[in-house]
């Protein structure tokens, strides 16, 4: 996926600017990207992450570049942020996105002028480049990112920075968030509203869907109101989220430990531990641990010094290696032992069949498996969770492809989804067959909605139900 974060400050950004942009390496893998506005102009600088963290690639940079405003960012794929020299003047632009009609847009540009566009390696147009693009049709830099926000068919939040201010927008229907920090003399923009904590800045304001403010040293102006309808994604809480993180005013660890009473409050199986999968299974097992008054316990440990990112390396095969080889035995706490075992989701099912054999492996008499969300039917259409190229990918659906002998229909879909349905409970067995565990249980979709403490109608449920 990706995060930023933008500065402007009375004093020099550059440190806030750094650190702010590392608290989002959780979110992203690839690219790491700072760009400063000062009295020399722009200063840029982009790095390639995928085998080194975010600080160790800028840590140079860091000591050249000066200046009183910057953004930057954490990105899976495109490098950013982009300076643009447009009939706006100069200025820098960072995306979080997803555009499912990219080619639309880029035809539609074409016809009114537009000469080209870069490619990047694998032939992939530079979606930042696209979003600078649709801001740039309109007269002047508010009407263009209101427009950008408006022809975006997925989800876009953008940070750009000129030499008046840094505009922050957020998605129309507020997919992803936006935060405003302040303190004395800065504001800040950010993803994650943990971020600029440690730094000194204190919660200002989190912009609603579609609305854009400018912020310099000493304001934070809003420039387009926020629209009613929201549909921020559940999967920040689930999975996405770091643990100090809040969305909407609810704290990631507090939904996940919710969560987790959830689903004890629905199972009847008596382990002798409940584990999480580290990282974001742990405060989900936590939940179920205090809910039902079974021991929570840590029978695997993640080695982390020098593989300290669940996501990388890129390549699938690599990273499915990768995660087996962190997970490190409690032989003392496995052996003999009934295990209940809780992740954040069944994606593909690799890691996790991996995992349940290491557990088997290492002695386990039993593997309970529960997953802290509903089974994955629809790949994401809002954010780049994954960019699985077939929804065939997803066990789920790889499963109710065989049970229905390839006749899936949107009507056979929603009977799936409906934990009610004897179809529900065959999927769900024919999961436990395929991965070897010895039993299944999904949390339900209303319990874990039920768990953020938001109304529904705010949530995107999309991959689990395919309701827009």
């Amino acid at each position: 996926m990706g995060g930023f974060f933008g500065v402007a400050s009375k004093q020099d950004c550059v440190f806030d600017l750094f650190f702010g942009i590392d608290y989002h390496s959780h979110l992203g893998t690839r690219r790491g990207g700072m760009t400063v506005y000062g009295e020399a102009g722009f200063n840029r600088a982009i790095h390639n992450i995928e085998n080194s963290p975010f600080r160790t690639k800028f840590d140079k940079d860091i000591h050249e570049m000066r200046g009183n405003m910057g953004i930057g960012c954490i990105s899976d794929y495109e490098p950013q942020p982009l300076l643009v020299r447009s009939h706006h003047g100069t200025y820098a632009i960072a995306t979080i996105s997803k555009i499912n009609n990219i080619n639309e847009l880029i035809q539609e540009l074409f016809k009114t002028g537009h000469a080209h566009f870069l490619e990047m390696s694998g032939g992939e147009i530079n979606a930042t480049e696209l979003v600078a693009a649709l801001i740039n049709q309109k007269d002047n830099l508010v009407e263009g990112i209101k427009y950008a926000l408006g022809a975006v068919d997925g989800s876009l939040s953008l940070l750009l920075m000129n030499e008046k201010g840094i505009y922050a927008a957020r998605d129309e229907y507020g997919r992803t968030p936006v935060v405003i920090g302040r303190k004395e003399d800065a504001f800040c923009a950010s993803f994650e509203d943990f971020a600029y904590k440690n730094l000194g800045y204190s919660d200002y304001k989190e912009l609603g869907p579609g609305e854009v403010v400018v912020i310099s040293y000493d304001k934070c102006l809003t420039l387009v109101n926020p629209n009613k309808d929201m549909k921020i994604c559940t999967f920040l809480w689930v999975y996405y989220g770091y643990p100090a993180s809040s969305y909407e005013g609810v704290s990631v660890e507090q939904m996940r430990y919710n969560c987790g009473a959830k689903m004890a409050d629905r199972d009847n199986v008596k382990p002798d531990i409940v584990a999480g999968v580290p990282d974001s299974g742990t405060a989900h097992a936590v939940g179920y641990a205090n809910e039902s008054g079974i021991p929570f316990s840590r029978p695997f440990i993640k080695y982390t010094p020098t593989w300290p990112r669940s996501f990388m390396p890129t390549i699938q095969s690599k990273r499915n290696l990768i995660a087996k080889m962190k997970l490190l035995a409690v032989d003392d706490l496995i052996k003999d032992k009934s295990l209940l075992l809780i992740d954040d989701s069944i994606v593909r099912g690799t890691q996790l069949r991996e995992t349940t054999e290491f557990l088997y492996q290492s002695g386990a008499k039993e593997v309970h498996i529960r997953p802290a969300c509903p089974p994955l039917l629809f790949g994401c259409k809002y954010l780049n969770f994954s960019r699985s190229s077939s929804e065939m990918d997803l066990i789920a659906r790889r499963v109710i492809e065989r049970l229905e002998n390839g006749d899936v229909t949107d009507e056979v879909l929603k009977e799936y989804a409906n934990p009610e349905t004897e179809k529900y409970e065959n999927m769900i067995e024919e999961i436990r067959k395929e991965l070897n565990f010895t039993t299944l249980r999904y949390n339900r979709l209303d319990d874990m909605l039920d768990a953020t403490g938001l109304e529904r109608c705010k949530l995107c449920t999309y991959c689990w139900d395919g309701q827009e």
